[in-house]
Order: C-alpha cells, then sequence, then structure tokens
C-alpha cells in the first residue's frame, strides 16, 4: 500500500477530522450544535484517538466542575487583587530571568 493512500484511509477512519480540529470543535459538540453528519464524524475520529477521548473526558470534568462554583459575583476588591497579580505575573513573565542566566 502506499503512503499517501494509507493517509487517506486513517482520514477518512478518523472522521477526516485532524486532533487540532477536535480541540478546536470540543465545545460545539458539547452544545449539541453539530449536525448528525459532523456528529458521526467527531465520534468515529473519537472512536480511534485516545488522545482525543482523553481531552473530551477532561472538557466533561471541566464543565461539571465549573457548574458547582457559587453563581454569585466576585468581589470588587478581589476581582481588582487578581487583575494585578495577573498583570504583574505578564510583566514578570516577560523579563528576562536573571537567576536562570547565572546557571549556564
Amino acid at each position: 500500500m502506499d503512503k499517501n493512500f494509507k493517509q487517506q484511509l486513517m482520514g477518512y477512519l478518523l472522521g477526516n477530522f485532524s486532533c487540532k480540529e477536535i480541540a478546536e470543535l470540543v465545545t460545539d459538540y458539547l452544545e449539541g450544535s453539530f449536525s448528525l453528519s459532523q456528529r458521526l464524524r467527531f465520534q468515529m475520529h473519537l472512536g480511534l484517538c485516545l488522545a482525543c477521548r482523553n481531552y473530551l473526558h477532561q472538557m466533561k470534568y471541566t464543565v461539571a466542575t465549573l457548574h458547582q462554583l457559587p453563581s454569585e459575583a466576585v468581589p470588587a476588591h478581589v476581582k481588582e487583587e487578581l487583575m494585578k497579580r495577573f498583570r504583574t505575573w505578564k510583566h514578570e513573565q516577560s523579563l528576562p530571568n536573571p537567576s536562570s542566566d547565572s546557571q549556564l
């Protein structure tokens, strides 16, 4: 069997979705917004791809966990502190780490 034929066959068996496409479409799948043919193609890929099945299970677990969070709004002072820390973290991540230079 030539290599091109094998690739085409695997693409067909996997529903013609790449793993990257599966990751991008998993939310649509979970929300039920696929047509029947898209859903079948998605499920064909899942049936043959352990990594994508694991990713789907992780996403389902994440969604279930998030639904358990209280629906109360985050207090303004907490939100401000989180935003301040996030901005500081982003800035710190962009700076060179002097301790790592000394280890070279």
